[in-house]
């Protein structure tokens, strides 16, 4: 056993003597063959971080998508309101049904010979609610 111990020894003080001997580009050269393994799993490893945590990685873009999803359901919502909107302009234009409603309803017109008795809501009646002021100097 003595003799293994000794040979790798000799081995170890052969490899010194000759790294002494060596230039340091040439010890660089060296110690990048030896270690190339790990160095490629580091970078691999920094790779794969990048790809995952990094600005335009994986978390990042199903963000992005998540927004986008949401934003475009926003718009589909208002593309609905919007045309819902279409179809009462048309109608306040064409239907005169729609026009005498609203001048019934929101304005309190009638017809020549018709009368309007307005019916004040019972008390507890929540169908009917009295509107609220809104004015801030009311509410102190």
């Amino acid at each position: 056993m003595d003799h293994k111990l000794m040979g790798i020894a000799r081995r170890a003080k052969k490899r010194q003597s000759a790294e002494s001997t060596l230039g340091f580009t040439e010890q660089l050269g060296q110690f990048l063959r030896r270690n190339l393994n790990w160095f490629l799993a580091i970078a691999l490893a920094l790779l794969l971080l990048q790809d995952i945590f990094g600005t335009h990685g994986v978390l990042s873009m199903r963000h992005s998508q998540q927004e986008a999803a949401g934003i475009r359901k926003k718009i589909d919502e208002l593309d609905s309101e919007n045309q819902k909107l279409q179809d009462r302009v048309k109608s306040l234009k064409t239907d005169p049904a729609s026009i005498e409603k609203i001048a019934r309803e929101e304005m309190g017109l009638a017809r020549p010979g018709e009368f309007i008795f307005k019916i004040p809501p019972r008390p507890g009646d929540s169908t009917l609610t009295a509107p609220q002021n809104n004015d801030p100097q009311t509410k102190r």
